[in-house]
């Protein structure tokens, strides 16, 4: 007797991820955390829901769930460009930006890396349109900062804000602004979007 392969409904969705929010959901032992926010306290997901890729606790902006691994695994490869709009402290120089798309090093699990190459440039930031967060970012008072667009095709633990760090430039607010051909556009802190099945990136 023949049988009928069951089709599996994925579930996708895109969320503005918060500054202070954590790109997991809860367990059990994570329960007796403080002070700890997860993703699955901004909506109800369905089981298996999985974030793609991370963003630190500090980092904001556009990050994508899903119920599907194959999705997932396709997402996180090299195949597909992650966009970052960073605001460093100082007026980041013409040669300070040569250097990041050319690649530097950084340290990564205790070894040195040298990133790859990647694009770089100067942006302007509408700071009122910019996602809520609940820390303020220092003002102009203690010193001018810049705004940049990176894009990779990689990412290594907190690789962005290692590589400004690397020329001299700290990042102050780190926000992902695209995935693919996903963005972030207006979407605010907190903001849940759900996909359709058949979403590109």
């Amino acid at each position: 007797m023949e049988t009928t392969k069951e089709i599996i409904q994925h579930k996708h969705y895109a969320i503005c991820k918060p500054y202070g929010f954590i790109s997991q959901f809860i367990t059990n032992e994570q329960k007796k955390k403080k002070n700890h926010k997860f993703l699955g306290e901004l909506a109800e997901f369905p089981e298996g829901t999985m974030a793609i890729g991370r963003l630190d606790r500090d980092s904001e902006g556009l990050l994508l769930l899903t119920t599907d691994g194959k999705k997932s695994y396709f997402i996180l490869s090299s195949k597909v460009e992650k966009e970052y709009h960073v605001q460093v402290d100082g007026i980041i120089t013409n040669e300070s930006i040569d250097k990041l798309k050319q690649g530097v090093i950084i340290t990564v699990d205790g070894t040195d890396y040298t990133t790859k190459p990647c694009k770089v440039s100067l942006i302007e930031k509408d700071l009122d349109s910019l996602p809520f967060r609940s820390k303020k970012i220092r003002d102009e008072r203690h010193g001018p900062t810049s705004w940049m667009s990176i894009i990779l095709r990689e990412g290594k633990f907190r690789q962005v804000r290692k590589m400004t760090a690397a020329i001299g430039f700290p990042t102050l607010r780190l926000i992902r602004a695209r995935i693919g051909k996903i963005d972030l556009n207006t979407m605010q802190a907190g903001e849940v979007i759900e996909l359709d099945e058949n979403f590109e990136v």
